[in-house]
């Protein structure tokens, strides 16, 4: 493709190495990408208060994409600027739903932060992310406050977590799928028994597509990086999308380009061609 508008990556498993960091290289890239004035969109899986931790090593201040597109963020205002929630009825009927489906998965909720639609935590001003008794988080370093089921499905959400210890998130997508039947959109960005929910249709793509359409960046001229299921709609839209080496299968195979693995700077040996 030629030079691109706008780049948009991926965080886990694609930005940062697997010990979490930012490598040098990877920092002149990004560096680089921004001193030719071209927007740098970070969109992941994350919520807001878990996108600063990179966006400001990075010193980003546009636009985030977060919580697997279900909320564009500015990070360097730290306020909402989009976001497509999961109303209360529908959390209800999906968690229902896949109690029957998924026999022993648990749920979380992440709840959109203060100066968007409200949380009854205002003592978190990043949003909240509420769990029920028995929830185990798929990643250590997480923590939640926890709630009961009511609670927790008793408010709009950005995002819907279903967790299972005993399978893998393959599985769990499948099994969610076949009795949501698109009501909501279902990823997985862990194999480790974790499922993602989001309002129906809306992903890293959507969320993307909104980020561009508000810069007035064609789409062709969008690269976009990712390495795992949540980022499959974004690297599809993207004018050229690349997948990580490590990245899944499924990315890899539909992926234009595959390049090095986010240990060996993989995201930067792209960008270096023209930045």
């Amino acid at each position: 493709m030629r030079k691109p508008l706008l780049v948009a990556s991926d965080v886990d498993g694609t930005l940062i190495d697997p010990l979490d960091r930012l490598s040098e290289r990877t920092r002149r890239a990004v560096g680089a990408v921004r001193a030719a004035g071209i927007p740098f969109v970070l969109s992941t899986g994350r919520p807001p208060r878990w996108v600063h931790l990179v966006s400001d090593e990075l010193e980003l201040d546009g636009y985030a994409v977060t919580a697997n597109g279900a909320l564009v963020y500015d990070v360097g205002q730290r306020q909402v600027v989009r976001s497509w929630l999961l109303e209360p009825v529908l959390l209800g009927d999906v968690a229902s739903a896949l109690t029957k489906a998924i026999p022993g998965c648990a749920f979380a909720v992440e709840r959109p932060p203060n100066g968007d639609e409200p949380t009854f935590l205002p003592d978190q001003p990043y949003g909240a992310f509420l769990s029920e008794h028995g929830y185990t988080h798929a990643w250590p370093e997480s923590q939640s406050v926890e709630a009961s089921r009511a609670e927790i499905l008793g408010h709009p959400a950005i995002k819907l977590l279903v967790r299972h210890e005993g399978m893998n998130s393959e599985a769990m997508a499948v099994a969610a799928e076949a009795v949501l039947a698109g009501a909501v959109g279902i990823t997985f960005s862990t194999s480790a028994g974790l499922i993602e929910l989001a309002s129906p249709g809306i992903t890293k793509a959507t969320g993307l597509a909104w980020v561009a359409q508000r810069l007035g960046v064609a789409q062709a001229d969008v690269i976009a990086f990712g390495d795992m299921a949540n980022d499959l709609e974004m690297i599809e839209w993207a004018g050229h999308g690349v997948a990580m080496a490590n990245a899944h299968p499924e990315l890899i195979e539909l992926a234009d380009e595959v390049t090095a693995s986010n240990a060996e700077d993989g995201v930067a040996a792209v960008l270096e061609r023209w930045f």
